[in-house]
């Protein structure tokens, strides 16, 4: 099996050679000023050209892989581009979509949702994620430009997107101020028309100046949404039904431990940086500005061939075999996310963040109080 580096104690590739998801940036601009935000260029309205989109496509058509590539438009905010602009966009896709090699994905913050974009979607079969927090004051720090909250004009897009008959999922920021809110969080999601999943994702450490979710504070959230879940709450909830698949392909002996995925991420210009769309925009003495190469001028598969020569490709395998020989949440965690390393650590070496101790190590440490006796809390 082709890949960057090895798991030294399996043999087995540390990141695939190959890519099943490529998220591409169709602008670089958001109509929202979240106080987490990390986007160092989100107030720049550029767009995407038809080449870069036509050459996004070329790499994956020389790819030819066997499974279908996840063509994830995210941003800035996607829908803050001109629908017929991002039509355009698709059409280098299309082909490929038709034979099953792509499926597209948006994420968006669904203020700008309006029947056009509906009907978008539903033509190129779109899976649609919506970016929300909570009701009210759970959703207070995604305001707009002008300090004003955002909650009612998203609702109002998810109204729209349910209209048309439309399901998406979620994803939301669980932050100091609301981690102690996982009952509000859960009955406001589950009111929600068309949610099907929600994924709660534990803020992370990556620019902005904010303080982290307290390791006790995530282990009770967990906790909480593990009982409701195992109560038979009818919210998917991403990071708990994971587990449970997990843990039922653990015990009937199907667990397939795939190599890390290299998640190349396309700026509007073409520009890729690998393994985790935050590093897009960042420039650090280290590391430079993290390009592996720009997609006019060369296919994704020629930088994945070339990936290992990157000082922060070839940390970051570093980091996966320290994370296979001395971490007992690997077989679960796999490595957990490049970027989270870098934003707190400064380097890709680290093997534990604060990400891996709020959103996985505390997750299983709920599940295992919740299934045992003697519990797993810290």
């Amino acid at each position: 099996m082709n890949g960057i580096g090895l798991i030294n104690a399996t043999g087995q590739p540390a990141v695939a050679g190959s890519f099943h998801t490529l998220v591409v940036q169709p602008t670089s601009f958001c109509n929202l000023d979240c106080t987490y935000c990390y986007l160092p260029d989100r107030r720049s309205l550029r767009l995407m050209s038809g080449a870069v989109a036509q050459a996004c496509a070329g790499s994956i058509a020389q790819q030819n892989s066997e499974h279908p590539v996840s063509v994830v438009w995210h941003g800035g905010e996607p829908t803050a581009t001109p629908t017929g602009l991002f039509r355009d966009l698709l059409d280098p896709f299309e082909e490929l979509r038709r034979a099953g090699m792509v499926r597209h994905e948006i994420q968006t913050n669904a203020t700008l949702i309006n029947r056009q974009w509906c009907e978008l979607f539903t033509t190129y079969g779109f899976e649609i994620g919506v970016s929300i927090d909570g009701p009210g004051a759970l959703n207070r720090n995604r305001l707009d430009r002008a300090g004003t909250s955002t909650d009612a004009r998203t609702l109002r897009g998810i109204q729209t997107l349910a209209d048309a008959g439309l399901r998406y999922s979620v994803i939301c920021v669980v932050t100091p101020e609301t981690i102690d809110h996982a009952e509000a969080l859960i009955d406001f999601f589950t009111g929600l028309p068309g949610c099907e999943s929600v994924g709660f994702n534990i803020e992370e450490q990556e620019g902005a100046d904010r303080a982290p979710v307290s390791e006790d504070a995530a282990y009770r959230f967990w906790q909480r949404l593990v009982e409701r879940r195992a109560g038979g709450s009818p919210l998917r909830i991403r990071d708990v039904d994971r587990l449970a698949d997990f843990l039922a392909a653990t015990r009937a002996g199907r667990v397939d431990h795939e190599p890390y995925e290299p998640i190349p991420t396309v700026s509007w210009d073409g520009q890729v940086v690998l393994l985790s769309p935050e590093l897009l925009g960042i420039t650090e003495p280290r590391y430079g500005d993290f390009i592996a190469g720009n997609v006019l001028h060369q296919p994704i598969t020629a930088m994945l061939a070339g990936a290992g020569d990157l000082g922060y490709v070839a940390e970051f395998v570093t980091a996966l075999n320290d994370c296979a020989d001395h971490c007992a949440f690997y077989d679960f965690c796999r490595g957990a996310q490049a970027g989270n390393r870098y934003f707190e650590h400064a380097t890709f070496t680290a093997r534990e963040t604060t990400y891996c101790r709020t959103t996985r190590q505390a997750l299983v440490r709920a599940a295992a109080d919740h299934l045992t006796p003697q519990g797993g809390a810290p």
